[in-house]
């Protein structure tokens, strides 16, 4: 993509992220959640974000489709128009970083080209990515929002995991089975995943 803006510099504020983090009382990260619609991430997410909030862990869940009623509303479902979503989800949670937060995304983003450039975006410690792994008939028996049935028909081009690729995570930080394991369990995987990388203190509710 070109870049538009031009002349800016960026400005250094005289608050650091480590001065956040102490006040915080906790490190800051990205917890990437990817996989196929249905697969439980925006589900698992939330509960994860819930967990982290009763322990006193400052929190922000960017969920796919809230996004795109807002920041992406002007992006459709095209390839070029998938990897600009990602981008600037990636720079919005970046920056959400630099506050000092654990942000969450519970976005498709099937794009493995994509999910690196969000990644590339901060140091390799600060994304955690996590594959909510799910197969593709589990998923479209869950159908929640009927999204499925609508890309079967035909009206929905370009769904994912029907009309355009999914492409599984090489080395994510994290698989969860979200076909196979309750909720509950789920959650107490991306919890210790927190607790052995040192983003949050060990806190037993």
């Amino acid at each position: 993509m070109t870049k538009k803006s031009t002349h800016t510099v960026w400005h250094h504020a005289t608050i650091s992220r480590e001065d956040r983090e102490v006040l915080h009382g906790h490190k800051s990260a990205i917890l990437w959640f990817t996989g196929l619609s249905g697969s439980g991430k925006s589900t698992l997410a939330h509960a994860v974000e819930d967990y982290l909030h009763k322990i006193g862990v400052s929190t922000y869940v960017l969920d796919g489709d809230n996004v795109r009623q807002g920041l992406c509303s002007d992006l459709g479902f095209s390839d070029s128009d998938r990897a600009e979503n990602i981008r600037r989800i990636g720079e919005l949670a970046k920056l959400m970083t630099d506050a000092g937060i654990i942000t969450l995304t519970a976005f498709i983003s099937p794009f493995i080209s994509d999910r690196d450039i969000a990644r590339k975006l901060v140091p390799s410690s600060d994304f955690l990515e996590i594959y909510c792994l799910c197969p593709i008939e589990t998923c479209e028996q869950r159908d929640v929002k009927g999204l499925y049935k609508k890309a079967r028909a035909g009206e929905i081009p370009f769904f994912t995991g029907i009309g355009s690729p999914y492409q599984i995570p090489e080395n994510p930080e994290l698989i969860v089975n979200t076909h196979e394991q309750t909720l509950s369990e789920s959650v107490g995987h991306v919890i210790e995943l927190l607790l052995h990388r040192g983003l949050i203190a060990n806190i037993r509710d």
